[in-house]
C-alpha cells in the first residue's frame, strides 16, 4: 500500500493525540467521500491536524492522492494563497495547474479565471483528490474567501476538500449543510472520551494511573486534548501524582504559556478586553456581558468568540448563554488578576447588580461575596432567605454565611437566626442560643419604619416567631419536653394567621412534644395540622420531610398500612419536584424499606433501599444520609450479616444530629440488639451499663426502646446463667411498659412487649404462659401480618417458641384463627428466607462465573457504589447491572451482601 503523496508544508503537530484509536471520528471523516467539504473547527489543541494526518495516512492507498497545504498568514494574499494550493495539488497530482500557475504569475487577474483552469484538470484526473487545507484560520482575506465559493460550488465529484482551523471560515456552511454538501467535526466530537483519555494517559504516556485519576483529570480538561498531553508531562517524574492532579487547573505553567502563546497573543485588543472582562463570569449572555463590560454588543463578540472557536460552550440551543472551558476561564482570570487587580472588583459588583435585578440571587450573592461587599452580600442573602428556607437549599445558605466575615452576620437579625439553625443541623447545640439572642438584640436596638438597614422581608417581619420555633427545636434537640411545649406555644401567639410556616414548625413541635411523652393520638392529631400548614406555606421539603415523622407515628399507632400510604403519596409529589427534594426522597425510600422489611418483604425493601441510595450520595444534609444507613444495617440483619449490620449502623451514628425529632429509637440500642442476636452478650452488658438502664426504672416513652433492649439481654443472661434470677425482674418491668403503651396508643410497642413477654416465659420453662403471651401478641396488634422481622430478628428461641405454638395452637381466647395462623406464617417465611443447601452432585457457582463477572464480583465487596465500580472497570453502569445480575443468579442470591458472603464461603474472595 503506497503513503499518500504530502506537499512540502506538511505541518507535523507539536501535540500529538498518539496512538489512541478513535473509530468513531475515522467513521465521520470517511463520509467525507460523499460530500463537498469536510470542515474540522475547534480550539487550538485539540488534535485536528494529527486526527487527520493518521486517517489519510491510514487509509490511504493507490486510488487515493492526498494534497496537504499548512498554511501561514503569509497565505492571506489571493496570490500567494492559490499559488500553494496548485503546488500542493502538483504535489499529489503531478502535472496539474501548470497552466493556472501562469495565470497567478500575471495577476490580477478574476480568480475564477485560475480556478476554472485548476477544476478543468481536477476533472480529468483519475483517482480521488484530498486537497486538504490545515490552519485556514489564518487566511483571512474576503477574496480567498469568494474563490474558496467558487471552487466548493464547481468542485468535481472525486475530489474532496478538508479544512482545518481553529475558527469558522467565511463560506455559506449553512447552505452547504442543509444540501448535505458539509461533515463537520467539532470540538464537542474531538475532545477525548474517558476511555479515550484513559487510553493515551496509560497506554501511550506509560503513566498507569488508577481510574479515579484518570476521571479526575478528564473531567477537569473537559476532554481537551493538549491539556491531557500537557498535564502528562508535568506529572512525568511525579510520586504524587493524584495529589498533582487534584491541583491541576488553569495556573498549571505548561497550560499558561500554551493559552497565552497559542491564543491570547493572537486576539485583536477588543476581543482580548472581552475575555478578560468577563472572566469573572461563570456563565455569559449578551446582556450580562455588557452590563460587566460597560460595553454594548455582548451578543454579537459572544457570537463572534464561538464562531472562533475561543474555548466557548454553549449552555442551550439558542445560543443565548455559554461558558468559557474550565481550564482556559482559570487562565484569564489569573491574567486579569495579574494584570488589573483593581478593576476585579468592579467587575464583580457590576456582576452582581445585574444578577439581582434578573436572578438568580445565588450568583447575585455568589460575586458581592468576591467583590468583599459584604454589607451588600448580607442584603441580597437577607432578600434571597425566604426561597431558600421554603425549598431547604440549606447548604446554599451555609456557605454564604461562612463566607461572610462573623460581624456582618451579627448585624443581620435574619442571618443570626438563620446561622443558629445551621448551627443545630450540625449538631453545635451550645453555639445555637447565641445566635438567637443576637438577632433579638438588633431587633430591639434598630430603627423603625423604613429607616431599617435590614431588607423589607416577610422573613423579617415574622422573625420573633421564627425565633420562639427554633428555641423550641432547640429545647427538643435538648430533651427539655416541657421547655419544646412552651417556646412552640408562644411561636403560636407570635405567628400571624397566614405565616404558615411558622404556624406549621410550632404546631409540628407540639405534636413532637406530644409524641416524646409517649401521647401518640395527641401527638398524630396535632402534626397532622403541622403537616397541613407546611403544604399551606408551599414548603414542599419540610412538608415531605414531616411526613417521613408522621408515618413514623403510624407505625408507633401500630398502622403500618396507613404509613405505608403515607410514604406512596409522598414519593409521587417528590416525583414531579426532582432534585429540589433529594434528602426527603432519600428518607421516604427508606421509610417504606422499612415497612417492607418488617412485614418480610425482603425483596422490595432492597429496591426501596437501592433507589434511596442515589438520593443519599447528592443529599448534602445528615437526614438523608442517617436514615438510609439505619435502614440498611436492619435489612444486613434480617439478611443474617450481623458485622454488616453493624458497620451501617456505626456509620449511621456518624450522621445522627440531636436536633428536630425526639430520639425514640437509639442507635447504641439498635447495635446491642445485634450483640445479643450474635451472642456478644459482653458488649451488650457493658451498654446497659453505660446508658444507665435498670429493671427498676419507670415507664417512660423515650427510654422505651433502650428497656426493651434491657430486657433482650436479661432474657439472653438468664439463658447462659438461669441462677441469676433477671428474667423475673424483666417481667415486672415489661408489665408497667405494658400499661403505659396501652393506655398511650402506642400498639406497636404492645406488640413488641408482649413478644417479649412470651420469650421471657419461655425462658423461664414457662411454655403455656409463653404461648398464651405469644397468642396476645399476634391477638393485639391492628394488623399482625405487618410484623415478621420483630419475630424472626429474635433468632433460634422464637423459632422453637413458635414451632411450639404451631404444634398445640395458641391458649390466650382473644386469639382469631388468622392470628392462631399467624406462627405458622412466620416459619414459612423463615424457612423461605433461609439459604438453599448445596446438594450433592450440585455444580459450584464459580465453575460458571466469567473471568468479567469474577471481576464484578470483587468490587462489589468494596465500597465502590454502582457507577464506580463502572468507572474501574471502565464498562457502563448498565452492562455491570447485567454482570450483577448474572452473579445473582449464578451464586443463588438476591443481593450484593449475600453475594458477597457466598462468595467468602466458596474461596472466590
Amino acid at each position: 500500500m503506497s503513503r499518500p503523496m504530502i506537499a512540502t508544508k506538511l505541518y507535523v503537530p507539536r501535540l500529538r493525540s498518539g496512538l489512541v484509536a478513535r473509530p468513531r471520528l475515522s467513521e465521520r471523516l470517511r463520509r467525507g467521500a460523499d460530500s463537498k467539504l469536510t470542515l474540522v473547527s475547534a480550539p487550538a489543541g485539540f488534535g485536528k491536524t494529527t486526527l487527520l494526518a493518521e486517517w489519510l495516512g491510514a487509509t490511504s492507498g493507490g486510488d487515493r492522492r492526498v494534497a496537504w497545504l499548512s498554511l501561514d498568514p503569509a497565505d492571506n494574499e489571493p496570490a500567494s494563497f492559490w499559488t500553494g494550493v496548485v503546488a500542493a495539488l502538483q504535489s499529489a497530482v503531478p502535472g496539474i495547474g501548470s497552466a493556472a500557475l501562469e495565470l497567478i504569475a500575471s495577476m490580477p487577474l478574476p480568480t475564477e479565471g485560475v480556478l476554472t483552469s485548476v477544476l478543468n484538470d481536477l476533472a480529468a484526473a483519475p483517482e480521488d483528490v484530498w486537497l486538504v487545507l490545515d490552519d485556514y484560520h489564518l487566511v483571512g482575506s474576503h477574496e480567498v474567501g469568494n474563490g474558496m465559493v467558487f471552487l466548493l460550488e464547481h468542485v468535481p465529484p472525486h475530489v474532496h476538500v478538508v479544512i482545518s482551523t481553529r475558527a469558522d471560515p467565511d463560506l455559506p456552511l449553512s447552505r452547504w449543510r442543509a444540501g448535505g454538501d458539509l461533515v463537520e467535526i467539532r470540538a464537542a466530537e474531538l475532545r477525548f472520551t474517558p476511555e479515550e483519555a484513559a487510553s493515551y494517559l496509560n497506554e501511550v504516556a506509560g503513566l498507569d494511573l488508577a481510574a479515579a485519576d484518570v476521571a479526575a483529570l478528564e473531567q477537569r480538561t473537559e476532554g481537551w486534548i493538549a491539556a491531557l498531553q500537557l498535564a502528562a508531562l508535568s506529572i512525568q517524574g511525579r510520586d504524587d501524582a493524584a495529589g498533582f492532579i487534584a491541583r491541576f487547573a488553569g495556573n498549571d505553567r505548561y497550560i499558561v504559556d500554551y493559552l497565552v502563546e497559542e491564543v491570547l497573543q493572537h486576539q485583536p485588543d477588543p476581543v482580548r478586553r472581552f475575555l478578560l472582562d468577563t472572566a469573572v463570569l461563570e456563565r455569559l449572555t449578551g446582556p450580562l456581558c455588557d452590563a460587566v463590560t460597560g460595553r454594548d454588543g455582548g451578543g454579537d463578540m459572544l457570537t463572534a468568540v464561538e464562531r472562533a472557536n475561543l474555548f466557548i460552550v454553549p449552555l442551550d440551543d439558542s445560543r443565548e448563554w455559554y461558558r468559557y472551558h474550565h481550564l482556559f476561564a482559570d487562565v484569564l482570570r489569573a491574567r486579569l488578576l495579574s494584570g488589573q487587580p483593581e478593576r476585579v472588583p468592579l467587575l464583580h459588583q457590576r456582576a452582581s447588580g445585574w444578577y439581582e435585578r434578573h436572578g438568580p440571587a445565588e450568583d447575585a450573592v455568589r460575586h458581592a461575596l468576591a467583590a468583599r461587599d459584604f454589607d451588600r452580600a448580607a442584603y441580597l442573602m437577607e432578600l434571597a432567605v425566604p426561597a431558600i428556607r421554603r425549598n431547604r437549599q440549606d447548604a446554599v445558605l451555609l456557605g454564604w454565611l461562612k463566607a461572610l466575615p462573623d460581624a456582618a452576620v451579627r448585624r443581620s437579625p435574619v442571618l443570626s437566626v438563620f446561622y443558629g439553625f445551621m448551627l443545630m443541623a450540625s449538631g453545635d447545640l451550645d453555639g445555637v442560643e447565641p445566635r438567637l439572642d443576637d438577632a433579638e438584640r438588633a431587633l430591639a436596638a434598630g430603627p423603625a419604619g423604613l429607616a431599617q438597614p435590614w431588607a423589607d422581608t416577610g422573613e423579617l417581619r415574622t422573625l420573633p416567631a421564627t425565633i420562639a420555633v427554633y428555641r423550641a427545636s432547640l429545647a427538643q434537640a435538648r430533651g427539655d419536653v416541657p421547655g419544646t411545649s412552651e417556646h412552640a406555644r408562644r411561636a403560636l401567639e407570635l405567628a400571624r394567621p397566614d405565616d404558615h410556616l411558622a404556624r406549621g414548625a410550632a404546631a409540628g413541635f407540639l405534636g413532637l412534644a406530644a409524641w416524646a411523652t409517649g401521647d401518640v393520638p395527641a401527638a398524630l392529631q396535632t402534626f397532622s395540622q403541622a403537616v397541613a400548614s407546611l403544604h399551606a406555606g408551599g414548603n414542599l421539603v419540610d412538608e415531605l420531610s414531616s411526613t417521613v415523622v408522621l408515618a413514623d407515628m403510624w407505625l408507633a399507632a401500630g398502622r403500618p398500612s396507613k404509613a405505608r400510604r403515607l410514604y406512596q403519596s409522598a414519593l409521587q409529589l417528590a416525583g414531579a419536584h426532582g432534585e429540589s427534594v433529594v434528602r426527603a426522597t432519600a428518607d421516604l425510600h427508606a421509610g417504606l424499606s422499612e415497612i417492607d422489611r418488617q412485614a418480610g418483604d425482603l425483596g422490595s425493601a432492597r429496591q426501596h433501599l437501592e433507589a434511596a441510595a442515589g438520593f443519599v450520595e447528592r443529599a448534602t444534609m445528615t437526614e438523608g444520609r442517617y436514615r438510609w444507613f439505619v435502614a440498611m444495617g436492619l435489612m444486613a440483619q434480617a439478611e443474617d450479616s450481623p458485622d454488616e449490620a453493624i458497620r451501617f449502623l456505626d456509620q449511621a451514628e456518624q450522621l445522627y444530629r440531636p436536633a428536630f425529632f425526639p430520639d425514640v429509637r437509639p442507635i447504641a440500642a439498635m447495635r446491642a440488639r445485634v450483640w445479643i442476636v450474635q451472642g456478644k452478650v459482653p458488649e451488650a452488658s457493658e451498654w446497659a451499663r453505660e446508658r444507665g438502664v435498670a429493671v427498676t426504672d419507670g415507664p417512660r416513652h423515650l427510654s422505651e426502646f433502650d428497656h426493651l433492649t434491657l430486657v433482650r439481654l436479661l432474657i439472653a443472661r438468664h439463658r447462659l446463667d438461669p441462677g441469676a434470677g433477671e428474667v423475673g425482674g424483666a417481667l415486672l418491668l415489661l408489665d408497667r411498659l405494658l400499661e403505659s403503651a396501652a393506655s398511650s396508643g402506642r400498639a406497636g410497642s404492645v406488640v413488641e412487649i408482649r413478644m417479649l413477654q412470651a420469650l421471657a416465659h419461655d425462658a423461664q420453662g414457662h411454655r403455656p404462659q409463653a404461648r398464651e403471651a405469644l397468642g396476645l401478641a399476634f391477638a393485639e396488634a391492628p394488623e399482625p401480618g405487618a410484623y415478621v422481622r420483630l419475630f424472626l430478628d429474635e433468632g433460634a428461641p422464637m423459632m422453637e417458641l413458635l414451632r411450639d405454638a404451631a404444634r398445640h395452637g395458641l391458649a390466650a381466647a382473644q386469639v382469631s384463627g388468622q392470628a392462631s395462623d399467624h406462627a405458622s406464617r412466620l416459619l414459612g417465611l423463615s424457612n423461605a428466607a433461609a439459604p438453599p443447601a448445596a446438594g450433592p452432585g450440585r455444580r459450584p457457582p464459580s465453575s460458571s462465573l466469567s473471568d468479567r463477572e469474577l471481576q464484578v464480583l470483587r468490587l462489589l465487596g468494596s465500597d465502590l457504589s454502582g457507577p464506580q465500580m463502572a468507572g474501574e472497570l471502565f464498562i457502563s453502569h448498565n452492562t455491570l447491572r447485567t454482570h450483577t445480575k448474572h452473579i445473582f443468579t449464578k451464586l443463588e442470591v438476591s443481593n450484593r451482601r449475600a453475594a458477597v458472603r457466598r462468595a467468602r464461603e466458596l474461596g472466590l474472595m
